[in-house]
């Protein structure tokens, strides 16, 4: 008999991993997943989709607390509960539904960057390397013991979303790896030390809100972290607010100049001055007006000051 889960997951993670279970012939019962928010931008794949594409159930309540919800995963009968980016914690009674365990794929090497949006503070952190791993769930986020884990790098240009990337194949190999010996009762459960690893909140976008007076490296880092598709690393001028989309940072020493920290434009190039004097080459700006993002030239972006600095 195949061994039955329910499967709660979203974005690429999701897809990747719920993929691998049915690969590796796991009789999926339940899919929960969530509603896309209008909000949001949905850059990334939809668990529904695939799982509808295999008939398999799906459902996206509010609440994974709710009394519903319960109910669908008790009918279930799971031997085994997943959770693959799945954004809300699941209550313990829940996870105990499951016969033989429950287990979620985090977007880090445990025990660092335990909780929210790992590999965008991974890359803001100035980390060389990050990756993911399977455990075991339990009551604290992040806390349960260790299956399996994978590592990637992180280079030094490198934005959140490329890092994202590798993490997703990184998640599919580390399941793909593991999932048999799990099945059969063997996995290794590794201790997850809690006490040698870190554990991070949420961002928000305004946490994108870029500090010039920072060293330069501090700053890059940042606008690596929260690059599109990600809401974007930020600097108001003004009125006017512009989003540092694609940068570079320069040598030490490339650009010499006693301009203040901020953005400036030179020979119909944007550049920025940090801190530590050391300067950032701006390669794709945008500015932002009720809501809307256009790419700005450096000539756009000298009139647009010049604008906000001598209003008619």
């Amino acid at each position: 008999m195949k061994p039955r889960a329910v499967v709660f997951a979203y974005h690429n993670v999701g897809v990747r991993c719920l993929q691998v279970l049915l690969a590796r012939g796991v009789d999926v019962a339940l899919v929960v997943t969530h509603e896309d928010s209008p909000t949001e931008n949905i850059w990334f794949g939809s668990v529904a989709s695939v799982a509808a594409e295999h008939g398999i159930p799906v459902v996206t309540p509010a609440d994974p607390k709710s009394a519903e919800l319960r109910a669908a995963v008790s009918a279930a009968r799971p031997d085994f509960i997943f959770s693959f980016y799945y954004r809300h914690m699941l209550p313990v009674d829940l996870l105990a539904m499951a016969a033989r365990g429950a287990y979620n794929m985090h977007g880090s090497l445990l025990p660092k960057y335990r909780g929210r949006v790992p590999t965008n503070w991974a890359v803001l952190n100035g980390e060389t390397e990050t990756g993911a791993t399977l455990h075991e769930m339990a009551a604290k986020p992040d806390a349960g013991a260790i299956l399996a884990q994978t590592p990637v790098p992180i280079l030094p240009d490198d934005t959140a979303a490329q890092v994202f990337d590798k993490t997703t194949v990184a998640a599919e190999q580390t399941l793909w790896r593991v999932l048999p010996a799990l099945l059969a009762g063997e996995a290794p459960h590794l201790p997850n030390d809690l006490a040698r690893g870190s554990y991070f909140g949420g961002r928000k976008p305004e946490d994108g809100r870029i500090d010039w007076t920072k060293p330069a490296q501090q700053v890059y880092n940042l606008i690596r972290a929260v690059a599109p598709p990600y809401p974007g690393a930020f600097t108001d001028i003004g009125d006017e607010r512009f989003i540092v989309a694609r940068a570079r940072l320069t040598r030490p020493g490339a650009i010499q100049s006693d301009l203040p920290p901020g953005l400036h434009v030179s020979d119909n190039a944007v550049f920025a001055i940090c801190g530590d004097g050391r300067a950032i080459a701006i390669h794709e700006l945008r500015h932002q007006r009720d809501g809307q993002e256009t790419v700005v030239t450096p000539a756009g972006f000298a009139q647009l000051i010049h604008s906000s600095r001598h209003p008619s």
